[in-house]
């Protein structure tokens, strides 16, 4: 499978409006790396390259390009749609996470590994490099992969745990965190509560973390008021008030 065919297929599929969209929301890849598919058009090209319909997936993995960011995000939805035993899933995850630099292949990646649902202790393990890492969207891919697949009453401490003990002052790592919180809020108020009440977050990630599930529809209007009194204040508000 020739990698420069797959991406005359993403040329032809490419949408100039769509483009200038898609690189106002992703701020750190140049509108010259963003060809402009649709996501849905990507999913249906994954789907037929990872049932054979265009050669080999696995050697379209092998010999790929990264140029465009359409490229990236279709060869992490392969893995996802590719037949394969869980090990070979997950060294083919491995091989493509170093490939991410950009919230919106890390989330559409790990939205697609959906393997992760019946393989719980095993994908737990294979998260644990990445959830130490001291690289950005590698932390990234780690916390979404949490709170896609383990905020689940068996995990949810554990991932808690990891929230308090995740250090990385890259935006993506701290919207990713404050994210999850939220979501295991919605599974678990009254755990999650007692951990808003007593962590180790840093400011603007607890804020936001408030903020996300403020934002919440599936949080009740008296909860959100009192989430709403929990916000920190900055360091400098805090100076400031005390003289």
């Amino acid at each position: 499978m020739n990698h420069q065919t797959i991406r005359a297929q993403l040329m032809e599929l490419a949408d100039e409006q769509y483009r200038k969209f898609s690189s106002s929301l992703i701020p750190n890849i140049g509108i010259d790396r963003i060809l402009g598919v649709r996501l849905p058009a990507l999913r249906k090209l994954a789907k037929s390259i990872a049932r054979g319909d265009l050669g080999d997936w696995r050697a379209y993995l092998r010999h790929t390009d990264n140029l465009y960011f359409e490229e990236t995000m279709l060869q992490g939805m392969v893995i996802g749609y590719a037949k394969a035993d869980l090990e070979e899933k997950l060294r083919h995850a491995a091989a493509f996470v170093p490939r991410i630099d950009n919230w919106s292949v890390c989330d559409s990646f790990c939205n697609g590994l959906k393997f992760a649902k019946e393989h719980k202790q095993r994908v737990w393990e294979f998260l644990q490099p990445y959830l130490a890492s001291d690289r950005e969207y590698e932390i990234r891919f780690g916390v979404v992969m949490l709170l896609q697949y383990f905020t689940d009453d068996e995990y949810l401490d554990r991932v808690l745990q990891w929230f308090d003990r995740i250090r990385h002052e890259g935006y993506y790592v701290k919207m990713a965190v404050a994210w999850a919180v939220s979501v295991c809020y919605v599974h678990a108020p009254e755990r999650t509560m007692a951990y808003l009440q007593d962590n180790a977050l840093d400011d603007f990630t607890f804020n936001k973390a408030l903020q996300k599930t403020i934002e919440s529809l599936r949080v009740d209007a008296e909860t959100k008021n009192m989430l709403r009194g929990m916000k920190r204040k900055s360091r400098t508000a805090r100076r400031s008030s005390q003289h």
